[in-house]
This record gives C-alpha cells, sequence and structure tokens, in this order.
C-alpha cells in the first residue's frame, strides 16, 4: 500500500513538471542569442576541415612592394571565397585607402579585378591564355 502511494505521489509530481515546462515553452531552448560575434578572423569550413570562406584583418606592411610599383601594403579586411580544392575565387578587400573585388575564372589566369584605390580606379580583365585588358578612366 505504500509503495503505491509513494507511485501516485511521483506520477502527480512528475505531471505537474510536465505542465510546468509546457506552459514556458522557451525555457527549454537556448537562454539568448548573443547580439554580436567578434574575434579576430572567421572560418567556414565544409565537412572535409577544409576552409570554403574566411574574413580576417590583415595588419598593415610598409616594406611589401605592390605590382603597381608603389611600396607598402595598408591594414586590409578581407573576404575570401574558396572553391572545393582550396583556390580563392572571390576576394573583397576594404583598405583605408580604398577597395577591391576580384573574381576568379576555372583556371589562372583568368580573372576580372575591380580596384578603386586613392583618387583612381580600374578593370582588369584576363583570360586563360594570359591576354589582358585593363580598363581606366
Amino acid at each position: 500500500m505504500k509503495i503505491e502511494r509513494l507511485l501516485i505521489v511521483l506520477t502527480v509530481v512528475n505531471a505537474a513538471l510536465l505542465a510546468f515546462s509546457l506552459a514556458r515553452p522557451g525555457a527549454a531552448g537556448a537562454e539568448g542569442v548573443a547580439p554580436i560575434l567578434r574575434g579576430r578572423a572567421l572560418e567556414i569550413v565544409d565537412d572535409r576541415g577544409r576552409v570554403r570562406a574566411s574574413i580576417a584583418v590583415l595588419a598593415a606592411d610598409p616594406a611589401v612592394k605592390m605590382p603597381d610599383g608603389t611600396t607598402g601594403y595598408p591594414e586590409t579586411v578581407l573576404l575570401r571565397l574558396r572553391t572545393s580544392d582550396g583556390r580563392p575565387n572571390v576576394k573583397l578587400a576594404a583598405t583605408e585607402d580604398g577597395a577591391g573585388l576580384v573574381l576568379g575564372g576555372e583556371s589562372d589566369p583568368t580573372y576580372v579585378q575591380v580596384l578603386a584605390r586613392g583618387a583612381s580606379t580600374s578593370l582588369k580583365l584576363s583570360n586563360k591564355d594570359g591576354r589582358e585588358q585593363i580598363l581606366k578612366p
């Protein structure tokens, strides 16, 4: 008889806990969502662990010689989207003196490059056979 009463009491307590948890539907999930994700860099990987997208802040380097002949590389925020074999097909960069976008084709050196740096802009097209065309205003 005592065991039956204990089972009845436990059943009533369980029913009360169930009713309480159903009355508060959001309580079982996450407490809240962080409004901001902060870090030095972000990488998104595929199911094999390969980096497919990344965004990072690259430090300035005053000693780098640029392709246009200038010296120095400003601090840059760089977004890269990569193919399954690791080739960056999309690069979007923002610096203190401008921005650039590169869209890569299937094979090197096929790409489109759009630059706005300082007071000048340019559009560079390159085919697989190495032919290039540069457009400037």
